[in-house]
Order: C-alpha cells, then structure tokens, then sequence
C-alpha cells in the first residue's frame, strides 16, 4: 500500500476542555502526561497532541515550565511526532497560548483558524460536583466567551512558529475556517502539504452529522485539492462514528481524552490508549493500515525529531 494512503492516528492526551472532576483517568501530572502518550504511541498513534496542567489542580497551564516537565521524557521513550498546543485555553492570549511552541520548536504545532464561540457549559449539565473551585467557574464562563483567534493573531502564530520550521495542524471548526486557511496560503505564509484537523460538534463549531463532515471535506478538497492532508476530531459520543466515516473516505482521525472521555456509551475511557485501539481496530477493519510516525513524518514533510528543541 502506498505510504500516501496509510492513514495517521492523533491522540490528544489531555487538552484544556475537560476538567480533572470528571474523570480519573484524565492526565493532570506531567508524568501522568508523559505515560498517557508513550501508550497512545504505542498503541499506534504516530502524532501525539499536547497541553499541560496545573499537576495539583489540573488548571490549563500554557508555561513552558510546565511543557519542560514531560517533553523530554516522551522523546526519549518513544518515536512519536510532537504536536504542541497553541489553542491552550480559550481564556488565554495567543502570546501566552504560542510560547511553548517558539521555546521548544517541536515537528508541528495545533493552530485554531479562527474566532468563535467555545461553550463548555453543556457539560454542567451531566458534571454536577467538582473537586476544585476553577472547574465550575471555568464550565460556567463560557457562556460569554469568545476565542479569539483573529487574523493578526494567526498572522503572528505563523510568522514566529515557520521561523523553526514547525508545521501545523489547522484546526477547523467550521467551514469559515478554511477559508481563512486558505486567505493565509494565497498570502504566502503556509506551505503545502497543509494538515487540516476538521472538528466537529463542539459548541460553536459545525453539527457532527454525515452532511456536516462530506461538506467539511468537500469545501476543504475544493479550496486546497491535493496540497493538504485531511483529519477529523469528533467531540464527544460523535469521536468513533466521525472517525469512522473519515477513515473510509480516505482521512486520518484524531482520538483521545481532550476530544471524549468516553470509550462507549456511559463507559469511561480507562486510557488515551484504550481510544487508539479502538480507532486502529476500525481502520483496519476497513482494510486499511495504520501509519508509523515515520511515514507520519512523510507523508506531512516535517523535519523530524531530531530538530525539535527538547
């Protein structure tokens, strides 16, 4: 099978959406961190999606003191790709959210594509006590939020992370967002292959039903045609079923406890690895293989592990 048609398995380990009261198995520590994607790689994730908490609270935490903690220990375990969060939390600057990436340099940062509403609220509705007195508050705020990802803040992201030859998973989350990646590539400022993550249905963000990914994809195939290589995220109980669907269309997925804590209805997962399974079980049951984190390597032209600065 061609390398091209191998499909990449990204496993975001932690994020800044869920909080530590609503699951025992969501990494906080950094060691936590670390175990999480050292299993997820070797369960057969090729690229590994970070965030960095607070190791008391669970707090987001954007510091690259913070990022120091586990980094270098995933390195030295495994082969996996590095994707750093610039997303961080939607409460926080795109200055503070980018430093970890301009300080560590890694193979590829996340970049959201633009302003939106973000409404982690809903969930109030199922978590009813909290074990830290920010998780409530933090649930709650985001009914007023808006993340701000304008054009100058992405402007500024590209322009100070392509300086160590990062490359970036465009995080989309509506069709508006392509069209804004796109505006950067007539611009000059992102180079082909273009790695779009598509999200789906998340507050704020497109529905996760079938029309909404086919018109994701098709929007995104008549924008980029073959310069990007396209993912999807699916937000919660929709993480499988759009997995699935991208898998047999020819797309790579994305997995893991910052997208959905659950491994089957009411069930949660017991492990970021337990997701990629799962996912990989999937792929493959569609005849189709699983890319390694070299051939992630290739198939997106990074510059590999040994130029990161970790």
């Amino acid at each position: 099978m061609a390398i091209q048609n191998k499909v990449i398995i990204t496993c975001a380990v932690t994020g800044s959406i869920h909080t530590p009261s609503m699951s025992p198995h969501l990494p906080v520590t950094p060691q936590e961190i670390a175990d999480a994607a050292v299993g997820a790689c070797e369960a057969g994730a090729s690229i590994i999606h970070l965030h960095a908490r607070d190791p008391e609270t669970g707090k987001p935490d954007q510091s690259p003191q913070a990022f120091a903690k586990f980094l270098p220990q995933i390195k030295q375990r495994c082969d996996a790709v590095v994707n750093l969060t610039t997303g961080g939390s939607p409460y926080m600057t795109v200055q503070e959210r980018i430093q970890p990436s301009i300080v560590f340099k890694p193979e590829v940062a996340s970049l959201n594509m633009g302003t939106m509403g973000f409404g982690l609220f809903g969930m109030l509705e199922r978590f009813k006590e909290f074990k830290h007195d920010w998780e409530r508050e933090y649930l709650e705020g985001s009914r007023n939020l808006v993340f701000r990802n304008t054009y100058g803040d992405i402007e500024t992201a590209l322009t100070d992370m392509s300086a160590n030859d990062t490359r970036y998973e465009f995080e989309c989350y509506d069709t508006a967002h392509l069209y804004n990646l796109a505006y950067f590539v007539d611009k000059g400022l992102v180079k082909a292959p273009f790695f779009v993550q598509t999200v789906f249905g998340l507050l704020g963000g497109i529905g996760s039903h079938p029309e909404d990914v086919m018109h994701m994809k098709r929007t995104a195939d008549r924008l980029f045609g073959k310069d990007y290589r396209w993912s999807v995220l699916g937000a919660g109980a929709a993480q499988m079923k759009v997995a699935a669907m991208a898998a047999s269309m020819g797309g790579n997925v994305r997995v893991g406890l910052e997208d959905s804590l659950w491994i089957a209805k009411g069930q949660l997962a017991e492990s970021n690895a337990q997701q990629v399974r799962k996912v990989r079980e999937i792929i493959e049951g569609l005849g189709l293989e699983v890319a390694t984190p070299a051939e992630a390597r290739e198939i997106l032209q990074l510059k590999g592990q040994d130029r990161v600065a970790f």
